[in-house]
């Protein structure tokens, strides 16, 4: 792991372990909200990439009734850099789940990780004081774990994007 001093501004601020395990924490408050279940451990590595890409980010429907095989079938250019950037990702997911198990943030669960509830208040009370983009980022991580839901088991997700845990 680089040393936190000698990393550039831009990945202190974008990939800080603290900003990176809140997205993990909604995006598996989505997933149990939608399916009363963990969300997989593996599904946690692809949703930075879904999440911290502005035009990705943006690009995501409105509503979890769009399949997800369907809206990456639409763009398979945009598929094929998500499994990119998930590889390139993997080490800041590493670090922002140890942050967010070492602070019980996330609890990890046979069935994968869970968002400790205990967290939602000083969570909410951040988002207030942030910008809108990182409250964005929050809602849309949060999209991401209810449609990973709703798109099947872990292994079926991870197929449909191209990527293998």
């Amino acid at each position: 792991m680089t040393p936190w001093s000698t990393r550039s501004p831009e990945e202190q601020g974008l990939l800080n372990p603290s900003f990176c395990a809140t997205l993990l924490w909604h995006a598996a408050l989505g997933h149990t909200a939608e399916v009363n279940r963990p969300i997989a451990f593996e599904l946690s590595f692809i949703v930075l990439p879904f999440v911290l890409h502005r035009e990705t980010r943006d690009a995501l429907p409105r509503t979890a009734t769009t399949s997800l095989a369907v809206w990456l079938d639409q763009d398979p250019l945009l598929r094929s850099k998500i499994a990119e950037r998930a590889c390139l990702l993997v080490k800041h997911t590493k670090e922002a789940l140890t942050f967010g198990g070492l602070y019980e943030m996330l609890r990890f669960a046979a069935g994968g990780i869970e968002a400790n509830s205990d967290w939602k208040k000083k969570i909410s009370k951040t988002l207030v004081n942030s910008s809108e983009e990182v409250r964005h980022c929050a809602k849309r991580a949060e999209f991401v774990g209810k449609w990973f839901g709703k798109s099947g088991d872990a292994s079926t997700v991870m197929a449909l994007m191209g990527v293998r845990p």
